[in-house]
């Protein structure tokens, strides 16, 4: 049995992983790399195997992190069937279409830009990465599973998805390659849910694994407690709208991040500890995943059912409008203060929320709310490091407003949720893949695996191959 690691490793974008044993040939996730420059040269290089070759597809989860590259790998030749949860299956209808319109029109501005400059015009037009169209036909290869039913894509695989926790429909997949004697069991966390958090249930516990690859994102630290997130979520909602008179600009993921954002301001003004707000949700995509979110309301826990009820929590609001059409967008860029735009995408590198920052960074009454973790090379990462300047839609931007970071609202297991995850093991894997982080988190997290449960353990390098058994 043999593995290769063509992306999250020692990173935390471009998932993808190929294990070949007994005759198959399968992924697990196609992820984009995310982060600036670099990241858009590696998706456009060619993949480490010949896409034809593939028998299918174990899809952990929608984020564009681990689903982002399946309609290259449809269009470069890939045959077989992509397995994921119906959720997962539902979000990639909205967000795959909405990956390859972001990738037509940043290929239109790149040759703009090359046929506006003095320089001698290239021979050809940079091509999108996929197209909308391209988007769309992959989503034909989407096989949906529903969790803990067992499934057979291949005569030597048999594999279950178990809910992670950390999105709607975001799975832990259990894989057994061969037969009898020769039959080993790979289990594949994808990305692990913090426990006690809005809107999804726990991870799963998992009991056994051959091999283990488990995600490292935030390895290295612990998240604030839900009560402390919600105690600051309330005083920068008071400090910005009520004491400033300013706007609250918070860059989400459409799908998680916003809903996590809905129900808590929700819950905190049902509680009285806030009033009832002005909030905009400035994203086509995440108003889709919000309503995809209410179709599989069953996912969600108890709690979640109690607050949001037949109409969604919008009574608990003085005013939510889910803004479709640009000429909208643009207008609320013309609200001084007063108001909360949700807006994607969550790193601040795309879509419409960089329109929102042009317009409040210059505010010093405005607050930029940051909600979740920022790529190295990303808008985001560069705010959160304390830019005072930025350039952005050919513009330079003077940084004034004030910057928060709400740091318990991960969808991340921390730490602690990691090891204790982990701890639900009889005994340990014959290796421990340690995935998905930043390069010193990764190999921290190994070693804290090691040191404490005493467990084989390695970090792997992007493009590292091993031999299993």
């Amino acid at each position: 049995m043999k593995l290769t690691f063509f992306g999250a490793a020692r990173e935390v974008t471009g998932s993808c992983y190929l294990v070949e044993a007994e005759g198959a040939r399968f992924l697990v996730d196609c992820g984009m790399f995310q982060g600036g420059r670099e990241a858009r040269e590696k998706n456009r290089q060619a993949f480490g195997f010949d896409p034809g070759t593939i028998d299918f597809v174990l899809l952990t989860h929608a984020h564009i992190d681990h689903s982002g590259l399946l309609p290259r790998l449809v269009a470069l030749g890939f045959k077989g069937s992509i397995y994921t949860t119906r959720a997962t299956c539902d979000l990639l209808a909205v967000m795959l279409p909405d990956a390859g319109h972001i990738q037509e029109r940043e290929a239109e501005s790149a040759n703009y830009r090359r046929f506006k400059s003095r320089k001698k015009a290239p021979r050809h037009d940079i091509a999108p990465l996929y197209t909308v169209e391209q988007a769309r036909t992959s989503l034909k290869s989407l096989k949906a599973v529903g969790y803990d039913q067992e499934i057979n894509p291949h005569p030597v695989v048999h594999c279950v998805f178990r809910d992670a926790g950390h999105i709607l429909g975001s799975a832990i997949v259990e894989v057994w390659v061969g037969e009898g004697a020769r039959r080993r069991k790979l289990v594949f966390s994808g990305d692990l849910g913090q426990p006690a958090r809005p809107l999804v249930r726990d991870p799963t516990p998992i009991s056994d694994a051959d091999y283990l690859f488990v995600e490292s994102t935030y390895g290295n630290r612990l998240h604030k407690s839900m009560a402390e997130t919600e105690d600051e979520l309330v005083q920068v909602v008071n400090d910005t709208l009520f004491k400033r008179g300013g706007n609250l600009i918070v860059p989400a993921f459409a799908v998680g991040r916003t809903q996590d954002m809905l129900y808590l301001l929700a819950d905190l003004t049902r509680q009285g500890r806030i009033p009832k707000l002005t909030v905009f949700v400035d994203s086509p995509m995440a108003t889709a995943a919000t309503e995809v979110t209410y179709q599989h309301m069953a996912l969600l826990d108890e709690e979640t059912h109690e607050l949001m009820g037949k109409h969604g929590g919008r009574d608990l609001f003085e005013k939510l409008d889910f803004v479709e059409d640009a000429e909208e967008s643009k207008a609320l860029d013309r609200i001084v203060g007063g108001a909360v735009i949700i807006s994607a995408s969550g790193m601040c590198d795309a879509g419409r929320i960089k329109y929102h920052l042009r317009a409040n960074l210059p505010r010093n009454n405005a607050t930029l709310l940051i909600t979740g973790f920022q790529a190295a090379g990303t808008l985001g990462r560069r705010l959160v490091d304390g830019a005072t300047r930025i350039r952005m839609l050919g513009a330079d931007v003077a940084v004034k407003a004030h910057l928060v970071t709400l740091g318990g609202l991960s969808a991340h297991a921390d730490r602690d949720a990691l090891l204790n995850w982990l701890g639900h093991f009889r005994a340990p894997p014959k290796q421990t893949f340690v995935m998905h982080g930043e390069a010193e988190t990764a190999l921290g997290f190994a070693a804290l695996i090691h040191e404490q449960l005493g467990w084989k353990t390695q970090a792997p390098l992007a493009g590292q191959s091993v031999d299993l058994d």
